[in-house]
């Protein structure tokens, strides 16, 4: 039974214009290894690969090795593809078109999280032309690209409502919010996050249709921030002016998920690992010169400059911005479905080959239907491989669960 490729995610990276968008895609996207006969090897335009990065399982197990076959395994770190979408630079208003805007965030619909690149050096002004750092307060910048994206759900979604909300008013509450979740599917939305809105704004127990336009502006927001939450990527931190502007934004945003970033700074280092001057993996917080007499005077002061912003902020950031919006904010974990439990192998072999992001709260019975649809139909049990103990359907899996599901189905 061949196993089915694990959920993509989908990654949407906004911005307004020359805050460095570009440069993050193409780095987060660049990893020194060759990747021919992966996942996701095909792309589609302003679209491209990135990986989050988790401890391989192998190690912990005391393996020598794995052989991974979805994912990457360097030095002891699983790679894990996730799909990042680079949409092009928004400005004021974009929610009613201008400068193709809602073209652009319209390529946001399936997006599961957003990544918000802003200049933190406040360098561009409001429409991203540049200007001495420290001009612009980088704070104006998030609040109006948020805005832009909740003008433009609150467009979609009201379209319609005053006929949609007369068909939900003769609805039970369950049915309801399958309806409204299933009409608001095209937006990535489901059915829990329906429920989360109606709760967050006391709206459960009231019509749709006496809703006002306010309490729907509410509901659509909500729906927004938990249907496509949004990190805040500070790049250019390391411009001088950045770093009260990001220490600025944290004590403003108590709660939001905020990463210092340099992307050129990560840019250089995947390129100059890529020609094999330095060993460099993504998210270190250092990397090792390797071939001292290839590099030019401006590659070792480029990289020299490197170095010091590597001891102020323990990284360039990039790789630390995927894995906090795919760790931290959608809340997933990884899980290694295989099918011997005692040499964690597949039917050909292979040690560890599949890394499965999933979220958490997830049953070993739903991984089961993840990894195959007769699987979950046929599931008798799984067998948590690292204490070799039987686990029923209802049990939650762990970061890092080796599994193995024992089914009716051979």
């Amino acid at each position: 039974m061949s196993l089915m490729p694990p959920p993509q995610i989908l990654v949407g990276v906004v911005g307004k214009t020359n805050v460095g968008k570009s440069t993050f895609f193409a780095a987060a996207t660049l990893i020194s290894v060759p990747i021919e006969n992966r996942p996701f090897v095909t792309i589609e335009p302003n679209v491209g690969i990135g990986y989050v990065r988790s401890k391989c399982v192998h190690k912990e197990l005391g393996l020598k090795n794995c052989n991974p076959r979805n994912s990457l395994c360097i030095q002891g770190e699983r790679f894990i593809p996730i799909k990042l979408m680079d949409v092009a630079g928004l400005i004021r208003g974009a929610h009613k078109g201008r400068g193709l805007g809602n073209k652009f965030l319209d390529n946001l619909r399936q997006a599961d999280v957003l990544l918000h690149i802003v200049d933190a050096a406040g360098s561009t002004d409001e429409e991203g032309r540049p200007v001495k750092p420290g001009y612009r307060d980088p704070m104006d910048d998030i609040i109006e690209i948020e805005h832009e994206i909740d003008e433009w759900m609150f467009s979609i979604i009201s379209k319609d409502w005053p006929r949609l909300a007369r068909t939900l008013d003769h609805l039970d509450y369950s049915h309801m919010i399958e309806t409204l979740a299933q009409r608001l599917s095209g937006l990535s939305i489901r059915r829990q996050h329906v429920i989360y809105a109606l709760k967050s704004t006391k709206l459960e127990s009231s019509k749709p249709s006496t809703w006002r336009e306010e309490e729907l502006r509410a509901f659509i927001v909500e729906l927004r921030k938990i249907s496509k939450p949004i990190v805040i990527v500070a790049n250019k931190a390391d411009i001088p002016e950045a770093e009260d502007n990001i220490k600025r934004l944290m004590n403003k945003l108590p709660g939001r998920v905020i990463i210092p970033v340099s992307s050129l700074a990560e840019l250089l280092l995947r390129r100059a690992a890529n020609r094999g001057l330095i060993r460099y993996l993504p998210g270190d917080s250092d990397f090792e010169i390797i071939n001292e007499s290839k590099l030019t005077p401006a590659q070792r002061k480029a990289l020299n400059i490197v170095k010091s912003l590597l001891k102020k902020w323990s990284s360039t950031g990039v790789q630390q911005a995927l894995n906090a919006a795919v760790f931290n904010v959608l809340e997933m974990i990884v899980v290694y479905p295989v099918e011997d439990p005692n040499k964690f192998t597949d039917s050909k072999g292979f040690i560890l080959p599949d890394a499965y992001l999933i979220k958490k709260g997830t049953t070993a019975r739903e991984l089961a239907y993840m990894v195959h649809t007769e699987l979950g139909k046929g599931f008798l049990y799984a067998i948590n491989a690292k204490t070799k103990q039987r686990v029923g359907e209802n049990y939650i899996l762990q970061h890092n669960d080796v599994i193995k599901v024992v089914s009716t189905i051979k």
